[in-house]
């Protein structure tokens, strides 16, 4: 197995064991390489495993910026007015301490960052710079033109080399070893060779990222984002958290087919971007006079939806964002990746618009952890990022996700680390030897299966049941004839054709993916029944209206967190829990009422 060149690598045993450590972190995005370079920082050696090359995680794409309150451009901007805005678009159902936590920490997060080397867009005095973002009071998003994602990836790669962080790539984990209520390890294979493996550690941290390539259309690539951290933690006996809230970005790509769903940033709209019906109508006027085309994520992906769904979409299904009344050079300078994505298109955007789409981006639920450490309820295992529950509520603040990899990454590993100065790296666990004959049947019989449905196929109709009954808008009517279609399609994953899958060498991969991508639809789809209400980038035809009463900033007992867990017989179970009480010092930044200056965009 290679590596990247400066990291480590682990080797593997005739017997599929790796080269220990007491901590292994799958999945080497921003999150993952965040709490691994925490834990280097504090001498606990740990291994990082990921699905794909180093340095090629889906943080790359999170263009437009990461929020911090610096006060830059608006010195008027305070840490409890950023939670007030990410609680009040989260719909009130956000967890407020991790919300707070948030807020206050990620200043010192992105310097910290900058410091190791990010290049942070700098002001004329050499300050970081900051843009506006959807449904944000000030102008609090830091960002390096808008590859932000990729800049932030690439320093963090860089520190973890500079630390001789082990890294492995190619691998993809199919269980997390649970023995008395502790973790022990994980099991998976080598996506090159096939070789099952076994990697003892203990602790785990699951930083996997979302599900959102459940979707026909979506920012991710096929092969990532596929419900691997939620699968693993529910197999593993945690539970999962608001998993029916899943935001659809409002401008994805529409054309070239190998394009379609991929992110045009919120960062061209943030920068005075304007989105026009075939008409010429400017229609998020009628939607939000406000905010406009800075209103919140949910309503502007909507309105979209609406339009097109009015006949007053383009030919090829999407609407016209328009940024060429701003200066050409402008352009060029702050968004350098759209403005050379859509040349490659034939497409100049500094003088004709770009067709975009709503495309499913990001969810705000997962994996159910402690607000302060990231620890879940199986001792041992942790969340992190994309994969977990509780900032964002129902909607997420663009600019918020990259933040969160950074503030929680560091928890996650302090965590870590005193239960290791507490109790000892002595929680590694050699696999039951019949668990590990049946990882290795598994992977051989599912490398061989010639059954009857590829699982190519089935991942393609997977997205197409998730597109349409639990897409942007959704009804009761829509999510049963889902989960009616969803269970069919989990009794045709029995018996997959493997080995003559058109997928080709990505056969095993997928048809190991399946389960987890199955797993996730069912949460979201029942998540999705379960809550009879609109909030947030959750919308129900047949309920429109959410609580009027739930919309205050100290809420109610209806406000409620939808919970998922595996029950006694193996089914799923849901449950509801009230959402804590908001701290009061965010109580009264909400009561302020701050907004977004539109005008400073016109």
């Amino acid at each position: 197995m290679a590596a990247s060149e400066g990291v480590l690598a682990g080797g593997a045993s005739p017997d599929g064991v790796e080269d220990g450590a007491p901590v292994l972190i799958i999945g080497a995005g921003a999150a993952g390489l965040r709490t691994a370079i925490e834990l280097a920082r504090s001498g606990v050696d740990c291994l990082v495993v990921g699905k794909r090359r180093h340095g090629d995680a889906h943080t790359r794409w999170a263009a437009g910026g990461v929020n911090a309150v610096l006060g830059t451009l608006d010195p008027d901007d305070r840490w409890d007015i950023h939670a007030a805005d990410t609680i009040r678009e989260g719909g009130y159902i956000c967890d407020p301490r991790s919300v707070e936590l948030l807020a206050r920490e990620s200043p010192a997060r992105v310097m910290e960052l900058a410091d190791w080397g990010c290049p942070f867009d700098r002001t004329a005095e050499g300050r970081i710079n900051q843009r506006y973002f959807g449904a944000q009071s000030f102008r609090r998003t830091c960002f390096v033109g808008d590859v932000t994602g990729q800049a932030m990836l690439d320093s963090l790669v860089d520190k973890a080399r500079e630390l001789h962080i082990p890294f492995r790539e190619d691998i993809f984990i199919t269980r997390v070893l649970v023995r008395s209520g502790s973790v022990g390890g994980a099991l998976g294979l080598d996506l090159e060779s096939g070789a099952p493996l076994h990697f003892p550690a203990s602790s785990v941290v699951l930083a996997a990222g979302g599900c959102t390539s459940l979707y026909r259309r979506s920012s991710s690539r096929d092969d990532e984002n596929t419900g691997d951290a939620v699968a693993l933690a529910y197999d593993a006996g945690t539970a999962l958290r608001d998993m029916e809230m899943i935001q659809f970005h409002p401008t994805g790509m529409t054309a070239p087919e190998e394009m379609r769903g991929r992110l045009v940033t919120e960062a061209v709209r943030g920068e005075g971007g304007r989105l026009f019906n075939v008409r010429g109508e400017r229609f998020m006027e009628r939607h939000a006079p406000d905010q406009m085309e800075l209103a919140a994520r949910d309503v502007v992906a909507r309105a979209i939806w609406q339009e097109l769904r009015a006949g007053r979409g383009t030919e090829g299904g999407g609407v016209l964002l328009d940024i060429s009344h701003q200066d050409p050079d402008m352009v060029r300078e702050r968004l350098p990746s759209i403005h050379g994505r859509f040349l490659d298109q034939g497409i100049d955007i500094t003088s004709e618009p770009m067709e975009v789409a709503p495309t499913a981006h990001y969810p705000m639920g997962g994996v159910v952890v402690d607000a302060d450490t990231g620890a879940t309820s199986v001792a041992g295992l942790y969340a992190v990022g994309e994969a977990a529950a509780g900032v964002h509520g129902a909607n997420r603040l663009g600019g918020n996700s990259l933040a969160e990899t950074l503030v929680f990454g560091r928890r996650v590993a302090a965590d870590i680390v005193r239960d290791l100065e507490t109790d000892g790296p002595d929680g590694r666990l050699s696999p039951d030897p019949a668990d590990w004959e049946r990882h290795v049947t598994r992977v051989d019989a599912t490398r061989t299966a010639r059954g009857e449905h590829d699982p190519e196929d089935l991942m393609a109709r997977l997205r197409g049941i998730m597109w349409e009954h639990g897409g942007i808008v959704r009804s009761g009517d829509g999510l049963r004839a889902g989960l009616a279609e969803l269970e069919v399609l989990t009794r045709h994953a029995r018996d997959l054709d493997v080995a003559g899958s058109r997928a080709g060498p990505h056969a095993l991969a997928r048809a190991l993916t399946l389960p987890f991508a199955l797993l996730a639809a069912e949460a979201i789809l029942r998540s999705a029944l379960l809550r009879d209400e609109s909030r947030g980038a959750h919308y129900r035809e047949d309920h429109p209206e959410g609580h009027p009463e739930d919309r205050t900033a100290a809420g109610t007992a209806r406000l409620v967190n939808i919970v998922c867990r595996r029950g006694r017989d193996g089914g799923m179970r849901l449950s509801t829990s009230p959402v804590p009480p908001i701290p009061p010092v965010i109580q009264q930044a909400l009561a302020e009422h701050h907004a977004l200056d539109y005008h400073h965009l016109e």
